[in-house]
């Protein structure tokens, strides 16, 4: 089952991030949209509500999550570069999976909208000096300080950890 929820295990922030590792994550980003089309866009109707797991979302429900959760990454990062160490807006991502939208809307929404927020986030991050990257905010979960070079390999992750949830789950069912 662990396998299930963490195909590429939990996300690990390497002891020293370097210029490869951000440059690195921020293709990860700029890919993704692409990625993700590319995967589901043969996926029939019933396919996208199949369950990735067990108890886990569909993958219609997955989708529109990537798309809310990288909107929400991305005003983190405005709101870190211009406050100083803001304490962030948190928001309740398994209500949000549950919302009418997220249960039924066509995927296509969510495709094109995360296609628009990666297209900014990614021209944003790839103008940052390093003195930018070092800015952070707060997490209200936990009071945890996030640098915005932590963020982008989180983010990164997020993305690619969703991606092999449904690329696993093709897999599986020989879709």
């Amino acid at each position: 089952m662990e396998q299930l929820r963490y195909p590429i295990g939990k996300f690990e922030i390497p002891d020293a991030i370097t210029t490869d590792d951000t440059e690195k994550w921020i293709t990860d980003l700029e890919t993704l949209p692409q990625r993700l089309s590319d995967l589901v866009a043969p996926l029939s109707e019933q396919q996208l509500e199949t369950a990735y797991r067990p108890g886990g979302w569909t993958v219609r429900q997955l989708i529109h999550h990537i798309a809310d959760s990288h909107h929400n990454s991305y005003i983190r990062f405005k709101w870190a570069l211009t406050e100083d160490n803001p304490t962030i807006k948190a928001y309740d991502e398994k209500a949000w999976a549950e919302l009418f939208d997220t249960r039924t809307a066509p995927i296509l929404m969510s495709l094109y909208h995360l296609s628009a927020v990666h297209a900014k986030l990614v021209y944003l991050l790839k103008g940052l000096s390093e003195e930018d990257l070092q800015r952070s905010f707060i997490h209200p979960d936990g009071n945890q300080k996030t640098s915005l070079k932590e963020n982008i390999g989180r983010y990164a992750w997020h993305g690619n950890h969703h991606y092999s949830h449904i690329q696993n789950l093709v897999e599986r069912k020989g879709w």
